[in-house]
């Protein structure tokens, strides 16, 4: 199975979604080896207007090393003119092959001045920054990610998916969760076979609940769907990548297998990620804090101790986290029933607008620059 993004053919059909502070390069690192190269790892979330600015954190984020290809960059705007630019810089300066804008941040923070999932309500809008983004595209493939709607009452994907068609969009990937739910309840798998219908001229991913192999394989069948984007699934679980790639390549049909790690093997896996963050970020101590976020998303399901765990999420360096590492009882097998849920898994809210938002989808809105904020979500 080969997903065909642009110019580049992704096999298997799988792509890390962006996630702040998780898919960095040193992440995308990590699941490349596993994944042994294939598949797409997209950049995590880049503001266009940071980019245009040439933040230097931002400039850090874009770096990408010789074993990536295609380069993927997420890009997030909520201005057309500053979306354009951004796309110009990347093409002019060769910063990337493929560029992914961003529709599905549901936090509050960004969809009450309008940006995120709350912008494809505002049809004329999501319309024009489409159009700045392919017409200074040249030949980069410009994809999109987005939500089901504002709520239940207020869906834009299938309208999103039409215009994002009409404007030259390559794909489009689609999280089957409303603003309202967050990343909570279920992920409703029958809107993603929905747009699959409504946009048969270009591929579709789906995203939402994909927790394993087995997952990712029963969402293409039942939705028709021309792949998928893994997010929370690979939290602490980078050898998903590897799975994916058994699954759709062994027996070439979806039926491959796979063997869950030991926790001596992920103990391995928890080294080599602190020690490339702390190669990436030229600190050890740093690479290594920064890893303690990660520890729990390891460690889920095996047996360990509250103290022991405790210890592992204050560690400030790769010899005091391999020490303790080394307590654990390391031939633990795969726990029963770890293959759930991870990271954020609020439920349904209201979900904060600007003032008359909700009045007319096909209003001349204008977003503020404010709206631009370093926050990842979809």
């Amino acid at each position: 199975m080969t997903l065909q993004i642009g110019p580049h053919p992704v096999q298997p059909p799988v792509v890390l979604a962006p996630m702040a502070g998780i898919t960095n390069a040193p992440f995308r690192t990590l699941c490349r080896e596993f994944s042994g190269g294939k598949g797409l790892f997209v950049s995590e979330m880049i503001t266009t207007r940071a980019l245009v600015e040439r933040d230097a954190k931002t400039m850090r984020l874009i770096h990408f090393d010789g074993t990536e290809k295609p380069r993927s960059i997420q890009l997030y705007g909520v201005d057309p003119v500053t979306v354009g630019k951004a796309v110009r810089m990347i093409v002019d300066e060769d910063l990337a092959d493929h560029i992914d804008l961003n529709f599905g941040c549901p936090v509050p923070k960004v969809t009450r001045k309008g940006g995120g999932s709350a912008l494809p309500y505002k049809r004329n809008l999501l319309r024009s920054i489409l159009h700045e983004a392919v017409g200074n595209a040249g030949d980069l493939p410009v994809t999109m990610k987005m939500r089901k709607g504002i709520d239940d009452e207020h869906m834009t994907y299938l309208d999103a998916g039409r215009i994002a068609v009409e404007e030259g969009v390559t794909a489009i990937a689609l999280h089957g969760r409303t603003a309202a739910q967050h990343y909570g309840g279920t992920a409703d798998w029958d809107a993603i076979a929905r747009l699959k219908e409504a946009v048969p001229e270009i591929p579709v991913l789906g995203n939402g609940d994909i927790w394993s192999a087995d997952d990712a394989v029963r969402m293409m069948r039942e939705t028709g769907c021309d792949g998928v984007v893994v997010g929370r699934g690979c939290l602490g679980r980078p050898w998903l990548f590897r799975d994916l790639v058994n699954v759709f390549e062994e027996g070439g049909d979806g039926t491959g297998t796979y063997t869950s790690p030991t926790l001596r093997e992920v103990a391995r896996v928890m080294l080599r990620h602190a020690e490339l963050l702390g190669q990436w970020l030229e600190s050890e101590e740093r690479g290594v804090i920064d890893f303690r976020k990660h520890v729990a998303w390891y460690t889920k399901g095996f047996s360990i101790g509250s103290e022991l765990r405790k210890k592992l999420a204050i560690t400030s360096s790769l010899d005091e986290l391999d020490a303790l590492l080394s307590e654990l009882d390391l031939d633990q097998p795969w726990p029963t029933g770890a293959d759930g849920p991870r990271g954020r898994t609020s439920g349904r809210n209201r979900v904060v607008l600007p003032d008359g938002w909700l009045d007319d989808p096909y209003d001349c809105a204008t977003v503020g620059a404010d709206a631009e904020l370093d926050t990842s979500g979809g």
